[in-house]
Parts: structure tokens; sequence; C-alpha cells
């Protein structure tokens, strides 16, 4: 079944119920009034017979009766007179008395309202008819009973012409509420088709589609939803697009990268096993293919290592330790590589910083970084620095090197994206993920990187590593 047709349904269902429980209650509530105020009136005419009675010490007047049977003919109206014996007095018809029930209410004191099929006093003939019955006592005695009843034509006939209104406005009510349900199913089914309609472009693969989002209902929300899905998937395919161009000249670039090391190592692998190469060369030439081959193992180990930590599979080991010992070894490391450069690093740290990190990832990063510097900075300085902020340790490391573009410097901590690409075959940062790698360690010390470079002008990398109750603050437990 269509939605629009579940929809009409749902809401006939609700609207005719309503309706119904509605009518009902007003029919009822209109039907227990009718007859109350046709008890009502019964009662006050028995009192002014009552009344009269007293006017008159405590004895009927028969005229006075007749006169008031007269002035409410119009309303069948009759009265009838029991003696404190349940014998009919007035109007003089023999037999007749009140049910013995009602009678020892009468006898009481309490006055009776009967709505029932019974015998009409005058004419002897059963009928449906309500009749009110007063006592009269007099000195604490019942001295006679004033009935006062009437024929239930007049009532039901004015119950009946309720009824036929109600049905009537109910048929009417009805009838507008199927053509109401449809308009408003049908608008709401619009609706829901051009969300259909967009899914069924998104699922094609277009995601260049605009839904209205002016209202505020479910409906609205979910258009205003979808419309945020189809800008994220925008957003999502560019950079899996973007991703992917990286993907494939990074592929290139290991080929190229692994290509020209193994070729060098078959060669001379080669020309050993011709003895091809003389003998005050072949040293040289194991040195070399040992020097291919590591690199080689670098190339491997940090696309191992970016993968190991992008999927939190390393555990750090955190523990507090003196960063200025561990930065100076870094510096020896990389001092030849520096000369080499015509770099001249420089360290300026307190000799009791204290850091809180994994020690071999923050050598790692610090190692990465001071590399990076070296390797995009001639004849020039490499400032590693030091100090203590606030419940944590602030390092950085800065150059005067060629420097990066604004996009650059958005893009460096991406993976296989390298700044300058015409250094991708120097001995260091062959994959182009040192810099992703260092991204990731840091953020797993809960820590913070950033960066500021300009074109010609050199860069600067600043990176705080917490102390250890702000790190178990951050985060509860190593990733």
């Amino acid at each position: 079944m269509k939605l629009i047709y579940q929809q009409m349904i749902g809401m006939l269902t609700t609207i005719i119920v309503s309706l119904l429980v509605v009518a009902a209650l007003f029919i009822h509530s209109t039907t227990t009034a009718a007859w109350e105020d046709n008890f009502r009136q019964l009662s006050s005419y028995t009192s002014n017979l009552e009344q009269n009675a007293l006017l008159n010490k405590s004895t009927i007047n028969s005229e006075f009766i007749q006169s008031s049977e007269r002035i409410l003919s119009g309303q069948h109206v009759n009265f009838v007179i029991y003696n404190s014996k349940n014998q009919m007095r007035y109007p003089g018809v023999a037999g007749g008395s009140i049910q013995s029930k009602y009678w020892q209410q009468l006898k009481s004191g309490d006055s009776v309202a009967v709505k029932a099929a019974t015998t009409n006093p005058r004419n002897g003939k059963t009928q449906n008819i309500t009749i009110f019955y007063r006592p009269v006592f007099y000195s604490g005695k019942l001295l006679y009973v004033i009935a006062a009843y009437e024929p239930v034509e007049a009532i039901q006939t004015t119950i009946s012409k309720t009824k036929r209104s109600v049905l009537i406005g109910f048929i009417i009510s009805a009838t507008v509420a199927v053509i109401l349900s449809y308009f408003i199913a049908r608008y709401t089914n619009r609706r829901i088709d051009r969300l259909r309609n967009a899914t069924h472009e998104v699922a094609q693969g277009n995601y260049d589609v605009e839904l209205e989002t002016t209202g505020r209902d479910e409906i609205s929300e979910l258009a205003s939803d979808f419309s945020n899905m189809t800008d994220s998937l925008k957003a999502s395919e560019k950079e899996i697009e973007r991703q992917e161009d990286r993907r494939r000249q990074f592929m290139a670039d290991a080929a190229h990268e692994m290509r020209t090391p193994l070729t060098t190592i078959n060669g001379l692998l080669e020309g050993l096993a011709y003895d091809a190469i003389p003998e005050e060369s072949k040293a040289k030439s194991i040195e070399l293919m040992q020097n291919e081959t590591k690199r080689l193992i670098r190339i491997v180990n940090e696309n191992l290592d970016y993968e190991k930590i992008r999927t939190n599979q390393i555990i750090l080991q955190r523990q507090t330790f003196k960063a200025k010992r561990d930065i100076d070894n870094v510096t020896l490391q990389l001092h030849q590589k520096a000369e080499s450069a015509g770099d001249e690093l420089i360290v300026d740290v307190p000799e009791d910083l204290m850091v809180y990190a994994d020690h071999d990832r923050f050598v790692q990063i610090i190692f990465n970084i001071v590399q990076n510097a070296i390797q995009f900075t001639q004849n020039g300085h490499v400032r590693i620095t030091g100090q203590r902020g606030y419940q944590q340790a602030e390092f950085s490391i800065s150059d005067d090197g060629i420097g990066m573009s604004a996009d650059q410097v958005q893009n460096i901590w991406e993976r296989y994206y390298k700044a300058d690409p015409s250094r991708k075959n120097t001995k260091y940062g062959e994959s182009g993920l040192g810099l992703a790698i260092v991204h990731q360690l840091v953020a797993q010390h809960g820590g913070t990187i950033d960066v500021q470079s300009e074109l010609g002008a050199g860069t600067t990398f600043h990176i705080t590593f917490p102390d250890e109750q702000e790190t178990n603050d951050a985060q509860p437990a190593d990733a």
C-alpha cells in the first residue's frame, strides 16, 4: 500500500474515532439533559400544586389542578393524586396505585422520578411516560402524593432531532476530513518523493542535490541532514580522489625509490658473481649494497610505522626523563648530514628540562623534524630550543631554509605529501611519511604540534608534551 493511502487511513481513522467519541458524548449529555429538564419541570408543577394545597389548609383544590392541566395541555402534562393509603383520589378513576418500591421511598419523604412503560392513569393504556411523585406531609404524617406525568414522545422527538443533526454533522465532518487528509497526505508524500528522488540521485553518484529545508518539522530536518550528508559525501569524494592521487604518486615514487637501490644492488651482485669488480673495489661495493639495503628497509619501516600508529597498534611506554641528553644524541647523529649541507645545529635546551613521553618515540619525533629542517636548509642554521610551560614541556625547531607556502603548510601532515618533490630522491625522507608519523605520534601523546613558515624565510615547528597528570586527565589509557 502506498504511503499516501497509509497516511490517509491513519488520519481518517483518528478523525473518525474522535468524531464518534465526541458525537456519542454529545448525544449522551443532550439526552441526559433532556430527561433531567423534563423531571425538573414536572417537579416544579407538583411543587406548585403543593403550595396551593398549603394555601387551602392542605386540601387539594380540584379546580386549580384542572386549570393547571388546561394550561399544560400542549405538553400533555396531567396530574394524579394518591391518598396516604396509596389509593388514587384524582382524577376520580377507580383503581391504580404506586408501585411498592416507590411507595416506600415516598413514605420516607423522598420524591421519586420514574421513566418507564406503564399504564396511563387516565386512559388505562400502556405507554412510555415520565412520572414525578412528590409526597405531601402535615405534622409529620403523609397526607397524599402528587404525581405529574407526561408521555415521552415529545422528549424522544427532541432527542431524535439531536441525533439526526449530529449524524449530518458527522457526515459533513467526515467528508471534509477525507478531503483535507488527502491534500495533507499528498503534500507530505510529495516532500518524501523529493527525498526519495534525491536519494536515487545520490545512489547514482550525483551529489549535487539540493533540497528545500525551510520548514521546522521532522521532514525538513531530515532534508537538512540529507543535504549535510551530500555535502560530506562530496567532500569525502574529493578527499578520496586527492588521496588516490597521492597514493598513485606515492606508488610511482616508491617504485622509483626502490628500483634505484635494487638495480644498484643487482648490478653489484652480478659484478661480484662474475668477478667483474676489481679486488680493491669489492669492499666499496659491499658498503654501497649495505647502504642501499638500509635505504630500502627505511622505506618499508616508515610505511609500517605509519600504519601501526594510525591504527593505534603502538602502545606508548611513557616515562619522565631529561630531554637534553636525547636531543644532543639526535644532533650528534645528524651532525654529518648537517655538515654536508653547510648547516649549523644549535641546541638551547635546559639540562633539567623534564619531559613525559615514550622515550623512543620522543627521539623519533625530534629526529624526523630536525632531519626535515636540515633537508630544506642550505648553509644556514637549525635551532632546537626547549622550555618548561604550564604543566607541559615545550620545544621549538626552527630553520632559515627555503620555507613553505600557506598551501604547503596546510598539507605537510598529509600522508605521502612532499613540500619539495625535487628532493624525493635524497637519502632522507624517501616516502614522504616522516611528518605524517610525527603528527600521529604527538597526537597519541596528547600533545600539540603546529608549524609557522614563510617562503624564503624558514620554518618553525612548535611541539608540546603534557605532563603526566595532564595526560592522564586528557587520555585515561594509552592508545
